[in-house]
């Protein structure tokens, strides 16, 4: 037995005649307190063992610790909240003191206990449910001897009344998740995505990496990056730079008071982190006893300029890039950081005052579009198109190049964006509480209920902090600066860079400066600490037949060639701008969600699969709709099949009904009318400081030669036809359309200041326009 590596559990004589006959051997299971007990029916002698071993719960289940969410009532939180006044000016002891009385207080009311997780098929099944079940298998098992028609007749309509209980069990089911979800559109699709299809189960475990695996590949994945880019001599050059004396400073952060404290908490999403000490929505819905000890910890820490140590801690939890990819290889993974509540409620008290100093002196790129409120990627890709369509227009050509960067946010160098923040004006404690934020972070890979090992984190901005964007632009506002010194116009968007070369005639070669402008920008990529990824840059050549065969410079080492189809932001370009391929994939995507959602529909009020449709289909439409200004009714026509199938769905008609009276019940604008107003809201925005100041740049207010009576009726100049001479210029650049479609509104609707009246008139004018033949 030893051999076998069993030892053996006795205490004595196990029978009458004194014979040890009944042995217990044991492995890997520590047996204690053996003991016989004679029994009076057998020579034999009963043993009792105590085995102490966590035997592991049912096969394919794993046994999980969980609070009870019925017990988390708000109520009965606030009353086991005792302490909670900070008793020390210590920002760490502040903290650790809010989360111990945070913890106490969730474990008495809603201790965790063990759970057998099982996978619930059918959640929507109901108590009121069951017995009707067990009603009808009792039915069934006497199908065959019910011979009377009254009989069958009447299982009929049971099967009736409980396959209509079953639909709106159902309904109720589906219309709790979609209520829960209805603002976050993200959300909604997984839900769809996870009741529509059927989970795809990789055939190797799932399980079969360990936590110190992901750790391992995430944390040497960066450090090699960060090895292979060492600081250069423009990097020690930078750092020793002197920072500017003159201009505005912000030397200090504002404290918050009761009410700003408030209006923070108003607008921070519930997510929940496992360093929470309780969930998000039970901290928000007892905000009434927690503000004076969250207020004293924020302005403690706004004060003395450091942020707690126990907040720089991420969570980073594995996913999966794509379902074909494998699972047993670590690459496979993206790495998504989640960070407690408590420090993303101080990033957005210090966001909110950095992002407003950094507007008010005008130290962020004018380009640099990336989190910035009314830059979006529609307005990017708006401008992009109309200097290309121009450029075209006057006979050139234009170069477009689409930079990537190799895990830009993860090697931010933190010494260099310091210093780039001191020279855009931050100093004093709102510095030190920045360089506080930055350095001596750490993060740790949780998965399965495992978490791994700490890990510093030397370089890099936490893609989950709120802070981030607004740093990263701040460490790449150079870089648009100096592609501009070489004649080209830059557009940032977070780490996505475009680059715009515009050439005269149509050249065989480009010209030097763009060479130049290239190793420019490796070399100051380089100095920054970053990498671009050639393999993965795109360019392509617009104004030139055969452009694809051309041979362009080098990038870090490696050969560029233009592409026949490029991915900017989402949307795809081709060297005409036909616009066609993009128009094929939106359509493409738009109806397989249509196809989800018809599954969804026989359990969905009509209101619900409303939000359904909106949420996953018409957006997907209406994503950078203002690019299909002018295109053909050729191409526009698979957009306008997509929004009747999803019409005809909603309304619940056949697919042989004229769409123009369902379209007009549910006040839905055709798919062109719904490219005009996005067209027309864009242009408000843009004349009413709502947008970025370079689209505001490709419209001219009307100043007649003379004095007119319309030069007082807010009207734009609409480009002549000596300067565009392209008729599909004309109808599709948005610095001649815009003009053209907003001097045609009434001026009562060019007065309005406010965008919300702005586009309900505007829609009002369109739906009258577009079913003004309609009975």
């Amino acid at each position: 037995m030893e051999t076998l590596g069993l030892s053996l559990c006795s205490t004595g004589p196990t029978h009458q005649a004194g014979h040890t006959l009944d042995l217990i051997f044991s492995a890997g299971i520590q047996v204690t307190q053996v003991s016989t007990i004679e029994v009076p029916w057998s020579d034999h002698c009963a043993l009792r063992v105590w085995l102490e071993h966590a035997f592991p719960p049912n096969k394919g289940a794993e046994l999980i610790w969980a609070r009870p969410r019925n017990l988390m009532e708000p109520s009965r939180f606030r009353n086991a909240l005792r302490d909670l006044e900070p008793v020390t000016d210590s920002i760490n002891a502040q903290v650790d003191s809010w989360n111990t009385r945070l913890s106490n207080a969730l474990d008495e009311i809603a201790p965790r206990c063990p759970l057998q997780p099982h996978r619930n098929r059918s959640p929507w099944f109901t108590e009121e449910l069951r017995p009707m079940k067990r009603e009808k298998r009792r039915l069934e098992s006497v199908w065959r001897e019910l011979r009377d028609g009254v009989s069958r007749s009447a299982y009929r309509a049971f099967m009736e009344s409980y396959e209509h209980a079953i639909i709106e069990a159902k309904r109720a089911y589906y219309a709790s998740l979609i209520a829960s979800a209805s603002s976050r559109p993200a959300k909604l699709f997984k839900i769809i995505r996870s009741l529509t299809t059927v989970p795809i189960v990789p055939k190797s475990d799932n399980q079969a990496l360990s936590v110190e695996a992901f750790q391992s590949y995430f944390t040497d994945k960066i450090l090699l990056l960060r090895w292979d880019l060492p600081a250069t001599i423009e990097t020690v050059r930078e750092l020793g730079m002197p920072w500017p004396l003159a201009g505005p400073t912000l030397d200090r952060f504002i404290l918050l008071d009761a009410e700003a404290l408030d209006r923070l908490i108003a607008a921070a999403r519930p997510t929940t982190c496992s360093l929470d000490p309780c969930p998000s929505w039970l901290v928000k819905s007892c905000l009434e006893g927690l503000r004076d000890p969250l207020l004293k910890i924020i302005n403690s820490s706004l004060e003395q300029g450091v942020i707690p140590e126990g907040l720089k801690e991420a969570v980073v939890s594995p996913l999966l890039k794509k379902p074909d990819l494998d699972p047993s290889v670590p690459s496979s993974y993206r790495p998504v950081s989640n960070l407690s509540f408590l420090g993303k409620v101080i990033e957005r008290a210090v966001a909110v005052q950095l992002q407003q100093f950094l507007d008010d002196t005008a130290r962020l790129d004018p380009f640099q579009s990336g989190f910035r409120a009314g830059h979006g990627t529609e307005i990017v890709l708006i401008s992009i198109t109309d200097h290309l369509r121009c450029q075209l227009d006057h006979g050139g050509s234009v170069l477009l190049v689409l930079l990537d960067l190799t895990a830009a946010f993860d090697t931010v160098d933190h010494n260099l964006l310091t210093h780039r923040l001191a020279v855009a004006g931050v100093r004093g404690t709102a510095l030190n509480w920045l360089a506080s934020f930055l350095h001596n972070r750490g993060q740790r890979v949780e998965r399965g209920g495992l978490v791994s090992e700490r890990s510093p984190l030397h370089c890099g901005v936490p893609q989950g902090a709120i802070l981030s964007p607004l740093l990263f632009n701040i460490y790449m506002r150079p870089l648009a600066q100096l592609v501009r010194d070489f004649g080209l116009e830059c557009y940032q968007y977070a780490d996505d860079t475009q680059l715009v070369l515009k050439m005269e005639g149509r050249p065989e070669s480009v010209p030097d400066s763009f060479h130049q402008c290239l190793e420019a920008i490796i070399g100051w990529l380089h100095s920054s600490r970053l990498r671009v990824n050639p393999a993965k840059t795109e360019i392509l050549w617009l104004g030139r037949p055969g452009s694809g065969d051309i041979q362009l410079p080098t990038l870090d080492g490696e050969v560029l060639r233009p592409s026949l189809l490029v991915k900017s932001l989402g949307v795809l370009l081709d060297p005409s701008l036909t616009m066609e391929a993009q128009v094929s994939a939106a359509s493409k995507t738009a109806f397989f969600h249509l196809r989800q959602a018809r599954r969804l529909a026989p359990y969905l009020s009509r209101d619900n699969l409303a939000t359904v449709i909106q949420a996953t289909v018409i957006l997907r439409l209406d994503y950078c709709n203002a690019l299909y200004t002018g295109l053909p009714v050729l191409v526009i026509r698979k957009l306008k099949l997509v929004q009747n199938a999803a019409a005809r769905l909603l309304a619940g008609v056949p697919i042989r009904c004229h769409i123009t009276p369902i379209l007009r019940q549910l006040h839905w604008l055709p798919i062109e009318h719904r490219i005009t107003f996005k067209v027309m809201v864009l242009t408000f925005k843009a004349l009413h400081g709502l947008g970025p100041m370079y689209l505001r740049d490709c419209l001219t207010p009307y100043k007649p030669q003379r004095s007119l009576r319309s030069e007082d009726q807010d009207l734009l100049e609409v480009p002549s036809f000596k300067t565009l001479r392209l008729t599909t210029t004309r109808r599709r650049a948005f610095s001649v359309v815009a003009p053209s479609l907003w001097n045609t509104l009434p001026l009562e609707v060019r007065a309005l200041r406010d965008l919300l009246a702005f586009r309900r008139a505007r829609k009002t004018h369109l739906f009258r326009q577009a079913f003004e033949f309609c009975c």
